[in-house]
């Protein structure tokens, strides 16, 4: 059975504390990449609707989040020595200020994947974000470091990019991927360590192994149980977000996870990275633990397209663009095919609903707005013409757009320039 929009919304529980139109966090309010956004902006080019565009230091793909007249994005400068948050006016662009974490260490990454590739997130007075091996620091919004908490040193040749989520007072992170891989909550006050649970499983043998998780935790409400899901190397897991401690796993994912799991109330959809498979579970119940593949495991696809961006779950289906640009509908329940057909370049970013459509944006900047249904159906292509491997943001009729150049305002303009 389809699900209204609103179900969608609901499914994911204990949300972030957002006043309409805030963008607090990686993948929106729900953390499901489903908006409540009426009326979105559908159209633009680099010169179309452009309300205003913010050189940026550097490359990345960490998006952007607005809280109120504020832009926040991270990105590093002088290849990775000075991490920074930067905060814009959104009515003009203005860079109001810049957060700036020195690092001296050594961190390897990938050339793709620049360093501060996690998105920062807000609870609307302090802002959160993970640098990797130079730590987790908290702004206040005035430019004000509040703390910073070392997170030691995170080694893989492919570099790290989960972003961090809120459950009640903490700030949770899935830390890795390489020589040490863990979970830790974090007090939103202190920036003091309240658990810290070791991913052994996810821990590759040298810093170059084809084995890591580079996705972001989801929360989520079962059945007013609140469970952390996070996509591992070789399988999908939840924990409890008030010890860390593991709940239940489901197997069939490969050595290396890229996107943030799908979930529902009926429904779990877990996608490996590089070509790897995709599975599909029912949602354990609040008292199921251990090991649930042979109880609750539905279908495994064992050989998929590269997918590095996350879909979307609406209904009893699941929506998404895959990296080599093709777009394809599969059936929650089954993972069966509905449809695939190529819309857009080679994409790196997340799809994302809003308003009923569909948001996708490839790597040379053109997203592609299109609709949920039983065929591709292509609204809009709207190209930036600028490398892009983040995704959108929406926020009170406005589009913010990171590439690897500017950070752009598309839509109306709001406030006072």
């Amino acid at each position: 059975m389809r699900l209204s929009l609103l179900s969608v919304l609901c499914i994911i529980g204990f949300c972030l504390p957002s006043q309409a139109g805030n963008w607090p966090a990686w993948k929106g309010p729900a953390g499901n990449g489903v908006s409540d956004e009426k009326d979105p902006p559908v159209s633009w080019s680099k010169t179309e609707n452009i309300v205003w565009k913010a050189p940026l230091p550097g490359g990345g793909n960490s998006t952007p989040i607005v809280w109120d007249d504020r832009v926040f994005v991270t990105c590093a400068k002088e290849h990775g020595r000075v991490r920074s948050l930067l905060c814009f006016d959104r009515s003009n662009g203005k860079l109001l200020w810049s957060g700036d974490t020195e690092f001296g260490g050594q961190e390897p990454t990938h050339g793709e994947n620049p360093y501060c590739a996690a998105s920062p997130i807000t609870d609307g007075k302090t802002v959160f974000a993970s640098f990797g091996s130079a730590g987790v620091v908290a702004y206040d919004f005035s430019g004000k470091q509040l703390w910073k908490h070392d997170l030691g040193a995170l080694t893989h040749i492919w570099g790290n990019s989960g972003s961090p989520i809120f459950y009640k007072q903490s700030l949770i992170l899935n830390c890795g991927p390489g020589l040490r891989c863990f979970l830790i909550a974090l007090d939103k006050e202190t920036g003091k360590e309240i658990w810290k649970h070791d991913l052994p499983d996810a821990v590759a043998a040298t810093a170059g192994e084809f084995k890591g998780s580079w996705s972001s935790p989801v929360l989520f409400d079962n059945q007013g149980t609140p469970q952390v899901i996070v996509d591992l190397p070789g399988y999908v897991a939840a924990f409890d977000p008030e010890t860390g401690k593991e709940i239940w796993r489901c197997k069939g994912l490969s050595s290396l996870a890229y996107a943030q799991p799908l979930v529902s109330k009926d429904i779990i959809v877990a996608m490996s990275g590089y070509g790897g498979p995709t599975i599909g579970l029912r949602t354990p119940t609040p008292t199921q633990h251990g090991d649930i593949t042979g109880s609750n495991r539905l279908w495994v696809n064992a050989k998929n397209p590269q997918r590095i961006g996350a879909g979307v779950l609406i209904g009893d289906r699941v929506y998404l663009i895959n990296t080599p640009g093709i777009a394809e509908c599969l059936m929650a329940a089954t993972g069966k095919t509905v449809w695939k057909k190529r819309a857009s370049g080679e994409a790196w970013s997340s799809t994302l609903l809003v308003d009923g459509k569909l948001f996708t944006t490839d790597r040379s900047g053109e997203t592609v707005v299109w609709a949920p249904g039983d065929k591709l159906e292509v609204l809009h292509q709207n190209a930036i013409g600028e490398k892009t491997q983040a995704s959108l943001v929406f926020s009170d009729g406005q589009v913010f757009e990171r590439t690897f150049e500017n950070l752009y305002c598309i839509g109306k303009r709001k406030g006072k320039d």
